[in-house]
């Protein structure tokens, strides 16, 4: 993996922590220079200081107006754009009937809406350059009706769909869209599963690292450029037992 992406420049959203962490780490790992993502400001500067091509951008997504300004702020920060990695995302599970209705429209903001405004952005910068990588966060929630979280797997459903059609129009630019679509992984989005869940799950080996997940987003992204990793569904061996 070293120096693969040595000389590229990378955005990660929610890169804070969990795979939005891992997957900037990853890149940073391979030579890239990498703007870190994040509202959590405190998190940014510690993470930001162990890394010498890391650059914190304290960020929030879901500030409408903030939101229309990512690309011009990741411009100023390292001048170009290579791969812009669509990460940040949240999670509701359980039934339907016992969510909260504002969580539900800020999940699917920060899910779909951010999601297509954000490539939406990024695409004309790509396009006048004739070359790109975008890879978003997507789940195995959107391969299969999962029933323990309609809201959630509904977001990843709808974003993996933007995924498939947005490639379809821009891969004649040179710019490659990818999705990454992880089972259950070890991460902060797990915290509304019960611990005995959690624990159950970890016991019979059903969730992943978030560095896993990282791995495979540097495969897609270290590809020659005349083939694309469209679509990676991966998940725990014994996640269906």
């Amino acid at each position: 993996m070293a120096n693969e992406l040595e000389g590229k420049t990378a955005a990660v959203t929610g890169s804070a922590s969990g795979i939005g962490l891992a997957s900037a780490e990853a890149m940073l790992a391979a030579g890239a220079t990498v703007v870190f993502v994040d509202r959590d400001e405190k998190a940014l500067e510690e993470i930001c200081g162990r890394h010498e091509k890391a650059i914190p951008l304290v960020f929030d997504l879901l500030n409408a107006e903030e939101c229309k300004t990512l690309l011009p702020k990741l411009l100023e920060l390292v001048g170009h754009l290579d791969i812009f990695h669509a990460n940040a995302g949240s999670y509701i599970g359980g039934d339907l009937v016992d969510a909260d209705t504002d969580a539900i429209d800020r999940m699917m903001n920060l899910n779909c809406n951010v999601v297509m405004k954000n490539v939406h952005d990024v695409l004309p910068h790509m396009i006048e350059r004739k070359t790109g990588d975008i890879i978003v966060t997507s789940s195995l929630a959107a391969h299969y009706p999962t029933p323990w979280e309609p809201i959630y797997a509904s977001s990843k459903w709808a974003i993996d769909c933007f995924i498939q059609t947005t490639r379809r129009q821009v891969f004649k630019h040179g710019i490659r869209v990818g999705g990454i679509s992880p089972g259950p992984v070890i991460t902060g989005l797990l915290k509304d599963w019960s611990p005995e869940k959690l624990q159950e799950a970890k016991d019979a080996g059903s969730l992943v690292e978030a560095e896993e997940i990282a791995n495979v987003i540097i495969f897609m992204l270290t590809r020659p450029r005349h083939m694309t990793i469209r679509d990676v569904v991966m998940m725990p061996t014994n996640f269906d037992l």
